[in-house]
């Protein structure tokens, strides 16, 4: 790519003329940049504007990260409406895209790599996710850079112990979600007690992180640190496996901090697919044939599958109190079986419309016998099995439907005012790693249930 190339070049160009070998990179043309230079010239300042493309800034002794916020924070910085607000110390380069709301933080030398973060100015966009939430958009987009500098770090893990690499990130999506809806006891518990118990420089993550997943899986935690006190026992066996974290660096914590700023409890786990898609590379994804598929999509699947028909015997059962405690029985004996399941889309979003039968069928009850039923769920997360070749979608798909089973206690309780605790963690699907067109179907999903496997076509067991 030729802007790749010229940005490499970048580390050579004296402070001074770094904005302008930027703009050549990215087509403006000689006329508009003289023309802007000369401007600049005149006020004798380190700033240049460029009405709805450009805020720049060059300051000395400053962090260029720090006083990127501070403009983006004042009015006047937008009064020409920038696409971009830019500020260098001639080092590190920081960068926020105002329309996109998102940042770039990197050293001068590693700015090639960011090639597509200016591609705007060219006139093409960068490449966006259809027919999902935004949120979820920008949470696999953040994602994705703190795996890459992971890796950056942690080459030699990446490459030899890539599972471990794949627990920490699963754990790491686990404590987002878990801090914002209300798995932990205290809101922005993770990302406030990392940001004020560890360095600046990343130096002592790992060790904190150790700590942290030591606790998440102890009954009683007095005796570590006191910040560490509040976080709750889980369970589960996602912390009882000891691997290898990684090390970090001071701009994979500020990556961390910047995703735990996000609202994950706006934030599907469906989503986890296209993460899952963002971190793994472009020759594993063609290699494994590995592709994310939409909310949508999945909805076209299982409606004609199994979901229909069920819905249309609710409809039928509604007078009847013997009906409906026949379809409830159903559908908890249901198991879907996904032999190829990626990150687990399919299997979490039937688990999900499952959830909102019973809660519909629970509801209908109360009203039929004028009794609160007191009932709680009684679809488990062990009715849904799944194959997968590749361990980091086995990880994600497991904490995935941990997440989604708290989701839908949530509703259950908004619905029918209680629900089963989240914590600690129940055992989750059946998932197992291995390759589908190898291990016996049968030795995942025994032929001892109603089961839908998801295939084309599809095939009820």
């Amino acid at each position: 790519m030729e802007q790749e190339k010229q940005l490499k070049e970048l580390v050579n160009v004296p402070p001074e003329e770094l904005i302008w070998e930027l703009l050549r990179t990215y087509e403006f043309s000689k006329s508009v940049i003289t023309r802007v230079r000369n401007s600049q010239l005149k006020k004798g300042e380190n700033q240049v504007i460029i009405k709805q493309k450009l805020f720049f800034e060059r300051i000395e002794g400053a962090s260029p990260v720090h006083r990127a916020a501070e403009l983006n924070a004042w009015k006047e910085t937008h009064r020409h409406k920038p696409r971009f607000i830019i500020v260098t110390d001639g080092k590190s380069l920081a960068a926020i895209d105002t329309k996109r709301d998102e940042t770039l933080d990197t050293p001068l030398e590693l700015l090639w790599q960011h090639a597509d973060f200016f591609m705007p100015w060219t006139g093409r966009e960068p490449y966006q996710i259809h027919h999902e939430n935004p949120a979820d958009v920008k949470a696999a987009e953040k994602m994705a850079k703190i795996y890459d500098e992971i890796v950056a770090v942690n080459p030699l893990l990446a490459q030899e112990d890539a599972h471990a690499l794949n627990v920490f990130l699963t754990r790491l999506l686990f404590c987002y979600f878990a801090e914002d809806t209300g798995i932990f006891p205290d809101e922005n518990l993770f990302t406030r007690t990392l940001a004020d118990h560890s360095k600046a420089d990343g130096s002592d993550l790992k060790q904190w992180f150790e700590t942290l997943f030591e606790v998440l899986d102890a009954r009683e935690n007095s005796a570590f640190p006191f910040h560490f006190q509040k976080f709750p026992y889980v369970n589960g066996h996602l912390f009882t496996e000891k691997k290898q974290v990684p090390l970090f660096s001071a701009r994979c914590r500020s990556l961390i901090l910047e995703c735990g700023e996000l609202d994950w409890k706006n934030i599907n786990p469906d989503i986890f697919g296209s993460m899952f898609q963002a971190v793994a590379s472009a020759e594993v994804r063609s290699e494994l044939g590995q592709h994310y598929t939409s909310v949508p999509n999945i909805m076209k699947v299982i409606e004609p599958l199994f979901l229909n028909d069920l819905r249309a015997e609710f409809e039928e059962a509604k007078n009847s109190e013997k009906n409906l405690r026949a379809l409830l029985a159903r559908i908890r004996q249901i198991r879907l079986f996904d032999p190829a399941c990626g990150s687990g889309n399919f299997l979490i979003i039937a688990y999900k419309q499952l959830r909102f039968l019973e809660i519909d069928i629970l509801e209908r009850l109360a009203q039929l016998t004028g009794q609160l039923q007191m009932e709680l769920t009684a679809i488990p997360l062990t009715n849904f099995y799944g194959i997968e070749i590749d361990d980091f979608a086995c990880e994600i798909a497991t904490l995935s439907l941990w997440l989604a089973e708290h989701q839908m206690n949530g509703k259950f309780r908004d619905r029918l005012g209680r629900s089963l605790p989240t914590l600690p963690l129940k055992p989750s699907g059946n998932i197992r790693c291995a390759n589908a067109l190898r291990v016996k179907w049968e030795e995942v999903c025994p032929k001892n249930g109603i089961a839908c496997i998801n295939q084309t076509p599809p095939i009820l067991l």
